[in-house]
């Protein structure tokens, strides 16, 4: 059974190496990511799931895809990858002393083409952020690429008063949900 994540991140992949599973292939989908007029964060994290997992399957059918999406989300407002430093340095602002939520939405294709879907919701409390430490972090780069504009496994896990939900969904992906939805398909990652 081949497997293919339709991701360009580096951090899923990693993800899924902790948990014995290497792709056969890494493809990005390329599909526009911009939210739908009064999309809620929760069902844009699904939507660009379903929607990464599909675009790739069209070429891989009769394999497995992985689609995945992290979007950080306060109240009704999505924080997507911050554009540049000043965004950054905004969303990081509103994170300050708030709990937020981080919404993994993942969505596997099967070999017959079906859809596997999930919504993982994950609370994440910061702490009250002093204007020195948001500008250190926002000099360190390790915003750039990142939902909310902060890494929860680098520097920015410094921030973080309190969790509850999965750790790895903030990282990129659930890997309980993935595990399990791959073994309810009949894929294992060790190869006998």
């Amino acid at each position: 059974m081949r497997l293919v994540l339709a991701s360009a991140s580096p951090r899923r992949v990693d993800l899924l190496a902790q948990i014995g599973i290497t792709a056969d292939q890494v493809e990005p989908a390329h599909i526009d990511e911009t939210p739908l007029k009064n999309e809620l964060p929760r069902q844009l994290a699904l939507r660009l799931a379903v929607g990464k997992a599909q675009a790739v399957y069209a070429h891989h059918e009769g394999s497995l895809v992985v689609g995945a999406d992290t979007v950080v989300g306060v109240g009704r407002r999505s924080l997507p990858k911050a554009a540049d430093a000043d965004e950054a340095r905004r969303y990081l602002s509103l994170l300050s002393g708030r709990r937020h939520h981080v919404y993994g939405g993942l969505c596997v294709v099967d070999t017959k083409g079906m859809l596997h879907t999930r919504l993982i919701d994950t609370a994440v409390k910061f702490k009250r952020l002093s204007v020195e430490e948001i500008d250190d972090y926002i000099a360190s780069g390790e915003w750039e690429g990142k939902a909310g504009a902060y890494a929860i496994q680098g520097r920015g896990g410094a921030f973080v008063e309190k969790i509850i939900g999965s750790y790895t969904n903030v990282v990129g992906l659930s890997l309980y949900e993935t595990n399990n939805i791959l073994n309810g398909l009949g894929y294992r990652s060790v190869k006998g």
